[in-house]
């Protein structure tokens, strides 16, 4: 744009200038060798600009002439140089589609028509080759002499690192990205496999300090790297509580103050506080965290925060994060939890229903079957909601790469990935039931109450009034010959009714009472004796 203007502006001085003339005329006299040249002055300014185009085309002609060479050989370079680099772009596509006869045929042609001093891209192309046809000791001899290169040491860097972590060979791979970070911390591959390594070797003022170096650089956005800083805060409070409980707390306060939402660090300030019985500032790091996440951990740590509170106490407490949350899944069953730890049945279980209506689970159903043991004892209906709690989805926990933990970790075990844990559905889990549980339906299923069932036998029999003494020494000169005695039907009685408040002495069917040689038999007469055998 700017050479356009130019351009305009020129001829449009040129222009005035040859109007300016033409507005006064005038004779221009020369004498030159003894002879007079007069001219007006239009035409000599007309002579002369007509002198410097003639200069100028004739240079220009003559400079063409003069590096017409040059000029020539600069084309073939050039035209040289675009086929060589059309055949670099081929075959770098052909090596990433894994065509390993394609690449190796536009590696040749590279070679012949680029330089690799020139262009340090053939290196990467001849590895990729290697790589491609199996060829891994070529391909990390190639990757080797791109490190030296001070053009191409974060790529030969990156790619010997790639090849030890694909041969297992983690401690060198780990040397590999360290070096890297520390030249480039620009890198994120090579930052976040540093970092990954102190954290999973426990180093984690190291881990921070490096964090903040990629921070700076801007490798990671503010928000990531604030959560990442958290976690390793985190991790750092975890690891010396025991040791240094305030440390600990300040660490946890600080993570806090970095991610809001992060329960592990609120536990670790509120167990600090209360190691000092400080229940007031406990519940000030809870009570927040709460209304952002709630979670189950956080109930039970505001719950039994004392260990000397009452039942009564502790439903308080568990009222006290409802209202916090109202209408929460992990508050209604935190009040049901404490209910059923006060005895207060009626409660517990309008809580316990109302968060299986919000989202049925396996813990609700298990603490359903709790209020029903503890309330009724009746194994009918306990069954039913131990039934129901097998049917429904499982309960959330720490889940990272497949691993469910029963506690926060800051790596994962697997992959040593930084803040990979989240509290959802375990793996697995996730799909829905065999059948779908609702509390209504499970409601309607309920047994009833069943009230316990006594059976009881009870046998009559009928003594006779004593013989007189002679009936009784003829019996024994002449014995008669023992018939069986009828049985009527009104002499045994079945009765299915409740069992009165006065104890029955029951005859068992079968024989009479245990041997027990602390219980005295009755005596019988004979007659009576021999009743008893035939019946």
């Amino acid at each position: 744009m700017t050479k356009i203007i130019s351009f305009v502006v020129i001829v449009l001085l040129i222009g005035f200038g040859f109007s300016w003339l033409a507005d006064r005329p005038g004779v221009l006299s020369i004498v030159w060798q003894g002879q007079l040249i007069e001219m007006s002055l239009m035409v000599a300014a007309s002579i002369i600009a007509a002198l410097i185009a003639t200069v100028m085309i004739v240079w220009w002609l003559f400079n063409t002439l003069w590096n017409s060479p040059h000029a020539a050989r600069r084309y073939f370079r050039a035209r040289k140089r675009d086929r060589g680099y059309q055949a670099l772009s081929t075959g770098l596509i052909a090596a990433g589609a894994g065509n390993a006869i394609l690449a190796r045929k536009m590696t040749a042609r590279t070679q012949g028509l680029l330089s690799a001093d020139q262009e340090p891209l053939i290196h990467l192309l001849e590895a990729q080759a290697d790589l491609i046809e199996g060829k891994y000791d070529a391909a990390r001899r190639k990757f080797e002499a791109m490190a030296q290169d001070p053009e191409t040491r974060e790529l030969g860097l990156r790619g010997l690192y790639m090849e030890a972590r694909r041969q297992g060979a983690n401690e060198a791979a780990l040397e590999y990205a360290e070096d890297a970070a520390r030249n480039a911390p620009y890198l994120p591959w090579a930052a976040q496999a540093t970092l990954e390594s102190k954290s999973r070797d426990g180093e984690w003022d190291d881990a921070i300090r490096l964090l903040d170096q990629q921070k700076a650089a801007h490798v990671l956005e503010r928000g990531d790297a604030e959560r990442l800083k958290a976690v390793l805060l985190t991790a750092k409070a975890e690891e010396k509580f025991e040791s240094d409980p305030k440390a600990a707390r300040e660490d946890a306060k600080q993570a806090l103050k970095l991610s809001k939402a992060l329960v592990p660090a609120a536990l670790v300030a509120a167990k600090s506080y209360l190691r000092e019985d400080n229940l007031r500032k406990a519940a000030s790091v809870l009570e927040p965290v709460w209304k952002i996440s709630p979670h189950p951990q956080i109930a039970q740590l505001y719950v039994r925060a004392r260990s000397g509170d009452t039942a009564i106490d502790r439903l308080k407490r568990a009222e006290r994060l409802e209202s916090l949350k109202p209408n929460n899944i992990e508050a209604l069953l935190a009040v049901a939890q404490a209910a059923l730890d006060a005895q207060d049945f009626t409660r517990a279980r309008t809580k316990a229903e109302a968060a299986a209506r919000i989202e049925p689970r396996e813990s609700i159903f298990l603490l359903m079957a709790d209020i029903e043991e503890a309330e009724t004892g009746d194994q009918g209906r306990i069954r039913h909601w131990m039934a129901q709690a097998l049917r429904a989805p499982r309960d959330h926990a720490w889940v990272a790469d497949g691993v469910v933990s029963e506690k926060w970790l800051p790596v994962s075990p697997v992959t040593g990935r930084l803040d990979a844990f989240e509290w959802k559905t375990p793996f697995g889990q996730v799909d829905s039931p065999v059948e779908s549980v609702t509390v209504d339906g499970a409601l309607s299923s309920l047994p009833d109450v069943s009230k316990p069932e006594i059976r009881e036998r009870i046998i009559e029999v009928p003594v006779p009034t004593g013989p007189t003494e002679p009936a009784i020494k003829a019996e024994r000169e002449n014995p008669p010959v023992a018939k069986p005695a009828p049985v009527k039907a009104d002499t045994i009685k079945r009765t299915d009714e409740q069992p009165s408040e006065k104890a029955i002495d029951a005859v068992p069917f079968f024989g009479g009472a245990p041997d027990d040689p602390g219980v005295k038999k009755p005596t019988l007469e004979p007659d009576e004796k021999t009743r008893l055998k035939l019946f």
